[in-house]
């Protein structure tokens, strides 16, 4: 099968990266296929610490690939679509921090990746679009929602609107924007900062963050002591007393 997602592990970082530009990185059932068996590799790697997910060539993902569904019936695209559902789920379950790096056009299924991230960085220049009733189905429609309310998402998604990068980061669905000479070494910054810390502590960090976000304040923070009492035992943060120290209470 043709490499539709390219997978590369160096020290500590995993880097997933849409490999299709001659279709915009578009997306298909063989890249859904071959975006969650990524990502399950990488959670059984023990020894990755985070993961940037970007796109190869000008454009991170212009959405599904709406020509592979000609000629095919309506259980076909069912299954397309829940394969579709898998590959952001195995992003979003990832045990480590996922940060994806976009540019260009970030166009329905590219916004659901996107959005399934930890959080995302753009370069200059990005346009985000979420066409999915103007193509006559539905997607989007919780993710997008989760990520800048109910009221936002619906005009969005109503409407079409291109929704350039300054606003995007207003509404939070990136949270920086760079160069696009600079996002490549704003990626690989990020992931650096992320992988020299302990790794149990990030990945409960994620998790409590996570669960603490489906419920209210009062079980959130028994979810954080659960997380607390488990670092407590690994006895990890004992090093974290130690480097704080030797560097005089300063950042390290």
């Amino acid at each position: 099968m043709t490499e539709r997602v390219h997978l590369e592990v160096t020290e500590g970082i995993a880097r997933v990266e849409l490999a299709r530009p001659e279709a915009r990185n578009a997306l298909d059932l063989p890249m859904c296929h071959q975006l969650r068996e990524a990502f399950d590799e990488i959670d059984a790697d023990g020894g990755v610490r985070v993961v940037l997910l970007s796109g190869r060539g000008p454009v991170f993902c212009a959405g599904a690939d709406l020509k592979e569904r000609t000629g095919k019936d309506a259980a076909w695209v069912r299954r397309r679509r829940v394969a579709a559902f898998a590959a952001y789920s195995a992003i979003e379950r990832c045990r480590v921090p996922v940060v994806a790096v976009v540019q260009g056009a970030v166009v329905g299924s590219g916004g659901e990746i996107t959005l399934a991230a930890d959080f995302a960085l753009a370069a200059e220049g990005t346009v985000f679009r979420f066409p999915e009733p103007h193509w006559g189905t539905v997607g989007a429609t919780q993710r997008l929602q989760r990520a800048i309310g109910k009221r936002r998402a619906k005009e969005l998604l109503f409407t079409n609107r291109a929704l350039d990068v300054a606003e995007a980061a207003d509404l939070g669905i990136v949270t920086r924007v760079v160069a696009p000479d600079k996002l490549a070494a704003a990626g690989d910054e990020t992931a650096a900062s992320i992988a020299k810390a302990p790794p149990l502590a990030i990945a409960l960090t994620k998790r409590a963050v996570d669960l603490g976000s489906e419920t209210d304040l009062d079980r959130g923070i028994r979810i954080e002591l659960a997380a607390i009492e488990q670092c407590l035992a690994d006895g990890g943060w004992r090093d974290g007393v130690a480097r704080f120290t030797a560097g005089n209470g300063e950042d390290q």
